[in-house]
C-alpha cells in the first residue's frame, strides 16, 4: 500500500529540484520534529527500503528498456540469419548496463531516501500518525497482503489478457495494416521491411 505509494511519488520527487535552504519549507508546526519522531520516519524507510530498492532499480533499467525496444523492432528488418546472434549480443549488453548501473541507482536512492521521503514523513505526519503507520505496515495482514502482490497481479493480467484479447486483437491487426501501407506508400521496399 505504501510500498506503492513510495514507488509512484520517488520518481516525481527525483525530477524536482531541491529547493535552496532560505525557500526550503520549515518543519510542519503542527507536526514538530523530534527525536523519537525522527526514529520512527527511520523505520517506516527501513520498512520500505525493498520498495525502494526496487523503484531505483526500474528507473535505472529504464534506457536499457527503451533501447532494446527499438533495437527489437530494428532486428525485424534484419535477415534471419543475423537476427539471433545480434540479439544475444544486445541481451548480453543490456543485462551488464543493468548490472553496473543498478546497484548504483540503489544504493544512491536509499541514500536519499532519508532527506527525501524521510523530510516529506517528518513535515507531513504527526509522531502518533507515524506510530499508526509504522504499526500498519508490521503488521501481519499488511505483511500477507504485500506478499500477495505477485499473485493478485498476475490474476488480475491474466484474466485481462484472456477477456480482452479478442477485443484487441483486431485493433492490433489494423494497427499492422495501417503501419505496412505507410511503409508501401513510401517504397515497396520500406514494405518489405515494415513491421510484422
Amino acid at each position: 500500500m505504501l510500498a506503492l505509494a513510495l514507488a509512484a511519488a520517488l520518481p516525481a520527487m527525483a525530477q524536482k529540484a531541491p529547493a535552496p535552504a532560505s525557500t526550503a519549507p520549515a518543519a510542519s508546526a503542527t507536526a514538530p520534529s523530534s527525536p523519537a519522531k525522527k526514529a520512527l520516519v527511520a523505520k517506516i524507510l527501513q520498512i520500505q527500503q525493498p520498495a525502494i530498492e526496487n523503484m531505483a532499480r526500474q528507473l535505472a533499467e529504464q534506457p536499457a528498456l527503451a533501447m532494446m525496444q527499438q533495437a527489437a523492432m530494428a532486428l525485424q528488418r534484419l535477415p534471419a540469419e543475423q537476427r539471433t546472434a545480434l540479439a544475444q549480443g544486445l541481451q548480453a549488453d543490456a543485462k551488464k548496463y543493468a548490472d553496473e548501473a543498478a546497484p548504483i541507482v540503489r544504493d544512491r536512492a536509499v541514500k536519499l531516501a532519508p532527506s527525501t521521503v524521510g523530510a516529506i514523513l517528518e513535515q507531513r505526519f504527526s509522531e502518533e500518525e507515524l506510530k499508526q503507520l509504522v504499526t500498519i505496515l508490521e503488521s501481519p495482514v499488511n505483511r500477507k497482503f504485500q506478499s500477495m502482490n505477485g499473485d493478485m497481479q498476475r490474476a488480475l493480467g491474466e484474466k485481462l489478457v484472456a477477456e480482452t484479447k479478442p477485443l484487441v486483437e483486431p485493433k492490433v491487426r489494423a494497427l499492422e495494416q495501417a503501419v505496412r501501407k505507410r511503409f508501401e506508400a513510401i517504397t515497396p521496399a520500406a514494405a518489405a521491411s515494415a513491421p510484422k
